[in-house]
Formats: structure tokens, sequence, C-alpha cells
């Protein structure tokens, strides 16, 4: 066999407070938080001298996770803008399953989340919509129907 699940996605932040709290709000669970550095570090991502500080988070039904990055040294890079749109090279969004797609909106609000588009309904199935998040993350919402 390849592969046994997919254990996380990674994203790299600069404020991991209001990243830890947006997703809070979304639901995910803070697992918890460590440092990390040293040759394991710097061997895995290729890296020099890598001291980070890391968050994991799950979803409530425990079969996801996302792991936050904050990079101490080296100094994490940007790509400037950060309200870059859907369609760039690379990975471009996080999809959330959630029960209440417009209150779940309202939730995440006032931490940051504005809608990119607008709610849309895919056939009879889905209410959807992507959010820009703290750091420019997109993040998507389903919300499946009937």
């Amino acid at each position: 066999m390849a592969i046994q699940r997919m254990d996380n996605v990674g994203i790299v932040v600069e404020d991991m407070d209001a990243a830890i709290a947006f997703f809070v709000e979304l639901g995910m669970e803070l697992e918890g938080r460590a440092e990390v550095k040293g040759l394991v570090a710097d061997q895995c991502t290729g890296l020099d001298g890598v001291h980070c500080d890391i968050a994991m988070l799950r979803t409530p039904d425990g079969h996801s996770r996302l792991e936050l990055s904050k990079y101490r040294t080296p100094a994490a890079t940007s790509t400037e803008p950060r309200d870059k749109p859907h369609n760039i090279l690379g990975t471009h969004r996080v999809m959330f399953a959630v029960d209440g797609l417009e209150a779940t909106l309202a939730r995440l609000r006032p931490h940051g989340a504005e809608l990119l588009g607008e709610i849309a309904r895919f056939e009879n199935s889905y209410l959807l919509c992507y959010v820009r998040g703290p750091e420019g993350i997109i993040v998507g919402l389903a919300e499946q129907l009937g």
C-alpha cells in the first residue's frame, strides 16, 4: 500500500494566535502547541537552523488535522500579495463540511473572514462559499442540503 491516510495539511502563518482563534471558531479542536527545532527539523524541511512554533488542530470527527507553523528562523518568506485570487497555481484552499453555512460565516467574520464571492447553491446538494481568513488563507465552506 502506498499510503495509509492523509495526516495533516500544513500552513505557515505569521500570527499564530489569530489563526488558531479562526480555526477554533470554525469548530476545530486545538490538540496542542509545540516548539520544533534541531537536526530532524532541518533534515525534513531542507532548511538550516529551523526553529518554529507549531499548533495542531483536528476536526471534531478526529479524521483530519491542520498544522499551523510560525517560523522564528529562518524567517518565513512572503509571496505578496496575501489577497491572491483563487486560480493561482499550487495550494489554494482548505475545504470544510459545515452545519449551517450562513451561521458559520457569521461566527467567522469577527475573526477576519471575508467572503470572496457569494454563497452559491450547487444543484440541490450543497451551499458553497470561499472565505479569506487570517494570513490570506482561503477556506472553503460546504453545507450539504437535505
